[in-house]
C-alpha cells in the first residue's frame, strides 16, 4: 500500500507533544529519529528516550491531502505558520530489503540499466547508472521512479538540458546525462538530497555536467529542454506555475509521484500550457507527460 511521510525537526522535550498533533492530523503512526544519527543507550523501563535534535515522522495514507494536514499543523503553537517540514512518498520497505539483500541490476526502457555497486554490470555496452541506496529517495525500485526512467530512455536527449525538480538521489538527472543530455540541473529542498546527488554523480563520472541547487540558491530564469518532477500530487498542483515555466516551447515535461485517483487533478493544473499524453499507470501510481505549447 502506498504511503506518504511528513518529517518535522523538533527537540526531545517537544517530540511527544508533536507526536500527538501528528496523530490528530491523521497520521497512522509516528516515529522518532535522531537527526544526527547519534547512538543512544537503552532507556529505563517506562522511559521514552529522545535525542537533543529529533525528527518526528508521521506516516499517512497516500490519498491524504497533505496541504490540509500542513494547514492543521500550522495552528499548533509548537510549529506556527510556514513551519519547516518535508513531505515525500515512501519507498516500500520490502523493496528496500530486497535491494540490500539480493537485488540485481534493473533495466528501464531499451538502453538504461540501474546497477548496485556490488553486482556485475550485465551489459557493458548499455547505459549503466551505478547507484546504491543512501540518504535520499530514488533507487529505481519505486514505480514512480521506474516510469520516469523509462520515459527518459524513450526521449532523444542528445545535447539537451534537463531539469530534475526534486532530485532526491539524483537518479533521474544522472540517467539523463548518461543517456546523452549535455547538462542537467537538480533542485531539492533537502540538503541531504543535494549531497547524495553530488556523490552519485561523481560515482558515475558526470559531476562536471550536473548543477545542484537548493530552491533559495537556484538561478533566475532557469529553462530546459526536458523537465522531470517525481514528487507528490499536492506539490505538483501547488507548484504548477513554477514548474510550467521551466520547459522551453516544444520542451518535454514529465510528472510523477501521482496516484491514479489524483492524476486528473494534476493534469488539469498543466493542460493549459502543455499538450498532454495519455496518462501512464503502474501499480497504483501514474506518470503524466506532455510537450510545452508554443
Amino acid at each position: 500500500m502506498p504511503w506518504i511521510q511528513l518529517k518535522i525537526n523538533t527537540t526531545g522535550n517537544d517530540a511527544e507533544t508533536l507526536s500527538d498533533a501528528l496523530i490528530e492530523s491523521g497520521a497512522v503512526s509516528v516515529t522518532f529519529q535522531d537527526t544526527h544519527d547519534n547512538p543512544v543507550f537503552e532507556p529505563l523501563p517506562g522511559e521514552t528516550l529522545l535525542w537533543g535534535d529529533t525528527d518526528a515522522i508521521g506516516l499517512y495514507d497516500a490519498e491524504t491531502d497533505m496541504a490540509e494536514v500542513v494547514a492543521m499543523l500550522e495552528n499548533e503553537p509548537l510549529l506556527g505558520k510556514g513551519f519547516v517540514h518535508k513531505i515525500e512518498q515512501l519507498e516500500d520497505k520490502d523493496w528496500e530489503r530486497e535491494w540490500m539483500d539480493n537485488f540485481h541490476p534493473m533495466r528501464f526502457g531499451q538502453r538504461l540499466w540501474i546497477c548496485p555497486s556490488w553486482r556485475d554490470v550485465p551489459d557493458p555496452t548499455a547505459v549503466n547508472v551505478m547507484l546504491d541506496p543512501g540518504l535520499a529517495f530514488g533507487t529505481g525500485t519505486h514505480p514512480t521512479t521506474a516510469m520516469c526512467l523509462e520515459w527518459l530512455d524513450g526521449l532523444d536527449l542528445q545535447g539537451k538540458t534537463v531539469i530534475d525538480f526534486g532530485c532526491g538521489s539524483g537518479i533521474l538527472a544522472i540517467a539523463a546525462l548518461k543517456l546523452g543530455a549535455a547538462q542537467a540541473i537538480g533542485i531539492d529542498i533537502d540538503p541531504q538530497a543535494i549531497q547524495a546527488s553530488r556523490d552519485n554523480a561523481q560515482r558515475n563520472g558526470v559531476s562536471e555536467r550536473l548543477s545542484l541547487y537548493l530552491p533559495k540558491d537556484q538561478p533566475d530564469n532557469l529553462s530546459a529542454d526536458v523537465v522531470v518532477a517525481n514528487i507528490l500530487a499536492g506539490p505538483l498542483r501547488e507548484l504548477a506555475p513554477l514548474i510550467s515555466v521551466l520547459p522551453v516551447a516544444g520542451g518535454h515535461l514529465g510528472l510523477s509521484g501521482v496516484l491514479a485517483s489524483q492524476a486528473q487533478g494534476v493534469a488539469e493544473a498543466y493542460e493549459a500550457l502543455f499538450e498532454l499524453d495519455p496518462v501512464a499507470e503502474k501499480e497504483e501510481w501514474c506518470r503524466i507527460t506532455g510537450v510545452k505549447k508554443a
